[in-house]
């Protein structure tokens, strides 16, 4: 049995959600995996830093890039609990990365809705791995909200 599958990545991208949580940010985590080692992690901190680009994988990107001491992430995958929107999806495409797996899809903001070609044509995608756990954790923060 394979012990670095896609489920333990998006796991370790839910734990980075759980983060965001905890702290009063729209629970989403992303993860970047280059040779089976997580380089990078991240989850949405807009409202800690102020910053509307302060999203999961924009930040998970910067920090990847720093720890390969290069702009592109080639040989890379990243694991992120939400579809990344529109901007984050363009950041993706500039970083060239390898592979893109998202949980749970994002029907109103997400890149395929606004801009299905955002994405580096090389980029492989894959979607719904723990799909359930990230939308049940996104469900219960909006609902949390609205109390």
């Amino acid at each position: 049995m394979e012990l670095f599958t896609h489920e333990y990545f998006m796991n370790e991208a839910l734990k980075q959600a759980k983060f965001g949580f905890e702290e009063g940010e729209i629970p989403v985590g992303a993860v970047i995996v280059s040779n089976n080692r997580v380089i990078a992690k991240a989850y949405n901190q807009t409202e800690k830093l102020q910053d509307v680009t302060a999203h999961a994988e924009m930040l998970a990107i910067t920090s990847a890039e720093n720890t390969l001491g290069a702009k592109y992430l080639t040989d890379c995958k990243m694991y992120v609990t939400l579809e990344p929107c529109h901007m984050c999806a363009g950041a993706l495409f500039w970083s060239q990365i390898s592979e893109l797996h998202f949980a749970a899809s994002d029907e109103k903001r997400g890149y395929r809705e606004l801009s299905p070609k955002a994405l580096h044509p090389k980029t492989k995608v894959f979607s719904g791995t723990l799909a359930q756990e990230s939308q049940k954790l996104l469900n219960d923060f909006f609902s949390k909200l609205r109390k």
